[in-house]
């Protein structure tokens, strides 16, 4: 007789937040966080009760979440289970993204300043590398950046525009000189910040970018109303520089780790580029 195969249970995300906040309640002890210590306890950590004290839900509730059941769990809710439980960041993040919900302390992370690490890292790139965060704003950027972006990363004076990059694009003459092929290259940059913003559609300072520049710019209204959407996967850009003439990069861009509202950009030298290497 042939033996019966028995096909694994699929997991699901709600049997991974069930799993996960299991976990993480075990991993507490009431004196860690300031409640006493009440007799034999046949489990390691926190018992539901508790946690459910902690972030203000009924035991009921709370008990079906640890169970994976097929109940909405409401950011709300999950925020003060991610303060009950004493979650870091990442741990947070993994939490929301489990539950399937957009973290409304997300906004928060916009604000967030460039390390000092990641400062010194620009300093110490040859090529062209800037920071931008959520909202396409240069955060920080290295000489060779500013040199190449002439009328966007600027040294600041009176009455110079901020330093978003979409605004640039759309709104300032100097791009179109500066980018061979504006309305291709305008054109999958809109594509890119719609997939980009994908999970800040409510964010205000979105919105109120996106409505500034559909009332500023035709191109961007009309490239916005095509409703693309493009992941940002860099590759071959070229520039026609006012004094350096034609360059040629290939680019790339990374999410920093610890701050993902952050994203560093680096056009790093093409094939055909002969300058040399310092």
């Amino acid at each position: 007789m042939s033996a019966t195969t028995v096909e694994p249970k699929p997991v699901t995300s709600r049997d991974e937040l069930a799993s996960f906040l299991r976990a993480q309640r075990e991993k507490l002890s009431p004196a860690g966080i300031g409640l006493p210590a009440s007799g034999r306890r046949r489990t390691p950590g926190l018992r539901r009760e508790e946690v459910a004290q902690l972030a203000g839900l009924s035991v009921t509730w709370y008990t079906w979440i640890e169970q994976g059941r097929e109940v909405a769990v409401s950011p709300h809710c999950l925020a003060r289970l991610a303060g009950a439980l004493r979650l870091d960041r990442a741990a947070r993040a993994y939490l929301f993204a489990l539950a399937g919900r957009r973290d409304p302390n997300s906004s928060t992370a916009a604000s967030d300043d460039p390390p000092p690490a990641l400062l010194a890292c620009l300093r110490a790139i040859c090529a062209p590398a800037y920071v931008l965060d959520r909202s396409w704003e240069a955060r920080a950027w290295n000489a060779e950046a500013e040199k190449l972006f002439a009328g966007w990363l600027d040294p600041p004076k009176a009455g110079s525009p901020e330093r978003n990059l979409l605004r640039f694009i759309f709104l300032s003459p100097a791009a179109r000189a500066l980018i061979p092929d504006w309305e291709g290259r305008a054109r999958r940059v809109a594509a890119e910040f719609r997939a980009a913003s994908s999970a800040h559609l409510d964010d205000p300072a979105l919105l109120g970018l996106v409505a500034g520049l559909r009332a500023q710019s035709p191109e961007f209204s009309h490239f916005w109303d095509e409703h693309a959407v493009l992941g940002r996967e860099g590759g071959a850009r070229s520039f026609r520089h006012p004094l350096q003439g034609f360059l040629h990069y290939e680019q790339v861009s990374f999410s920093l780790s610890g701050h993902p509202e952050l994203t560093l950009t680096i056009l790093a030298g093409g094939p055909d580029d002969t300058r040399p290497a310092c």
